[in-house]
């Protein structure tokens, strides 16, 4: 049976929440857990603060990594690790920005209202790897964008 894995890789981005980013900066590698959403390309978005040490450290270096998983004790694993190139962008569209307040569950700011300090930050994946150990076992399925 043949698997579609650019609608397994879709299934997963639906259903994640968090995705762990890895970026480096002059102190080494670090990540950090980020609330996402995506658009139709694969293109993760997420909001932090410029000042924290992984929108900092794309500043410097716009390589990054990071992956989503979708597990649970005794659940089949499923998740994505991915590389690409990270950005500061200064908006986003409309409705990714309404699923993003959706998923956290907060009321969409007005216009205007982004808190201080806060800015968008986009993911380009040049490269995923997909994981589901109930198709694939302990093997990957890559794609590349």
């Amino acid at each position: 049976m043949a698997v579609d894995v650019k609608s397994l890789v879709k299934e997963i981005l639906d259903g994640g929440y968090v995705m762990s980013l890895a970026t480096a900066d002059d102190d080494g590698v670090w990540a950090s857990d980020v609330i996402f959403v995506h658009d139709d390309d694969f293109n993760i978005y997420w909001m932090s603060n410029v000042n924290v040490r992984h929108s900092k450290a794309l500043a410097q270096n716009p390589q990054a990594a990071g992956t989503i998983t979708l597990s649970g004790r005794g659940e089949n694993s499923r998740g994505i690790q991915f590389a690409g190139a990270a950005e500061k962008v200064e908006s986003i569209g409309a409705g990714l920005l309404v699923r993003y307040f959706l998923k956290r569950g907060i009321p969409l700011p007005k216009e205007g209202e982004m808190t201080e300090g806060e800015s968008w930050y986009v993911i380009k994946p040049k490269k995923i790897d997909v994981i589901d150990e109930k198709l694939f076992g302990y093997g990957k399925q890559k794609i590349e964008l």
